[in-house]
């Protein structure tokens, strides 16, 4: 990218590192173009009358559907900021959750302490699916040596199956998930890849991998978009989205509630997810992924531009307490930092260079779009 080539959007501060980005005249951005046809009317609806009651009948729906159940809904837990409010937000709710946490073997303790204290004050239940290692590993070595950007699906893609598998176990109707409008809704899709592609996800394996993944969880199309929610009546619900949602102040009440302790970053309470975002993305690839972070809080009122290009102008993590998550994370994978130089020198790939269901995904999303216009699927349909 040569610097007459470079442009930032006058609304947000995404710009052309990612590839994919289009400005109009006045030099906003795609992103902020598409945040306004599909986001900005639903999160003002948020606090009205009408979205109260539209919240009130969710509520009363996931109730009605876990009558008679231990619980009525699940949710995950990571110790960050969302999970932990969406937790303090059910319970205010008079629901009963199931709270599903996905140790992949690299929990910071401030994470574990953060998880601790919150299930302990609210009394809840709190489920704890820890992955085989020695298959974690495996894959998500193979993914670095694939040289992809999204080096994080095998966390994600576990955290996933075992959501969906573990309500199905118990019968729950009811995912609740911490995925949000608010904060989340600019991601540009050239900066990764869908963590749901189990297809994309065995083919890493068996072409970089050393091993056969026999008791890593996977969650198939089928299961997620046909078995499950047609069969078992599930649905996954993202409660945050009918709700006003500041991260500012879901982050005051879950320290002044909980005893919270902040991470210094989005996803930060992983120490995978820390060096993945603040060094490998930005180091391999060019991409920086607080300015979709910071974007999404622009485009939903949280944020003013100036503040968020500011904090661009410092680094994502002190360099050299990056330098030593650099050398834990290769030495925990069982490379040495030679090996992993080496990787981080191989030509940049991406998802297109290896087997995918990535049509049958866009088809599913053509499919939502079409019903959803014809009023035949509901608007929170996925």
């Amino acid at each position: 990218m040569t610097q007459n080539s470079y442009q930032i959007c006058t609304r947000c501060i995404m710009d052309t590192s990612d590839p994919e980005i289009t400005f109009d005249s006045q030099g906003v951005c795609s992103h902020c173009q598409t945040f306004d046809a599909t986001a900005a009317a639903k999160l003002k609806l948020t606090g009205t009358t009408q979205g109260n009651q539209q919240l009130q009948a969710t509520v009363d729906q996931i109730k009605a559907e876990g009558k008679g159940k231990e619980y009525d809904c699940v949710i995950g837990i990571s110790g960050g900021v969302d999970s932990s409010y969406l937790a303090y937000k059910v319970k205010e709710f008079g629901l009963r959750p199931l709270a599903v946490h996905c140790d992949t073997g690299w929990n910071s303790e401030l994470a574990v302490s953060n998880i601790e204290n919150i299930v302990k004050k609210l009394d809840i239940d709190l489920y704890t699916f820890v992955v085989n290692w020695d298959e974690m590993r495996d894959l998500q070595l193979a993914f670095f040596k694939a040289s992809l950007a999204n080096c994080d699906i095998p966390q994600d893609h576990a955290f996933l199956a075992v959501l969906h598998h573990l309500a199905a176990s118990h019968g729950i109707k009811n995912i609740i998930s911490g995925g949000n409008l608010a904060t989340e809704s600019i991601l540009p899709s050239a900066w990764g890849y869908n963590a749901g592609d189990r297809r994309h996800l065995k083919a890493v394996q068996k072409q970089f991998g050393t091993m056969r993944l026999k008791q890593y969880p996977t969650l198939s199309f089928f299961q997620r978009y046909l078995l499950y929610p047609f069969v078992k009546k599930m649905r996954t619900v993202r409660l945050l989205n009918d709700m006003p949602y500041s991260k500012q102040e879901a982050k005051k009440l879950i320290q002044d509630e909980f005893g919270w302790r902040d991470y210094g970053g989005k996803h930060y309470e992983s120490i995978f997810t820390r060096f993945f975002q603040a060094y490998y993305l930005p180091h391999k690839f060019g991409f920086d992924k607080r300015r979709a972070h910071l974007s999404s809080l622009i485009v939903s009122g949280q944020m003013e531009r100036e503040a968020a290009l500011d904090e661009m102008k410092r680094p994502p993590h002190p360099e050299k307490e990056l330098l030593e998550d650099k050398a834990f994370v290769a030495k925990k994978l069982g490379i040495s930092d030679e090996a992993f130089d080496q990787i981080m020198a191989q030509p940049n790939r991406t998802y297109l260079d290896y087997p995918s269901n990535a049509w049958l995904f866009e088809f599913k999303t053509r499919m939502i779009r079409r019903f959803k216009h014809l009023g035949l699927v509901s608007r929170n349909a996925q």
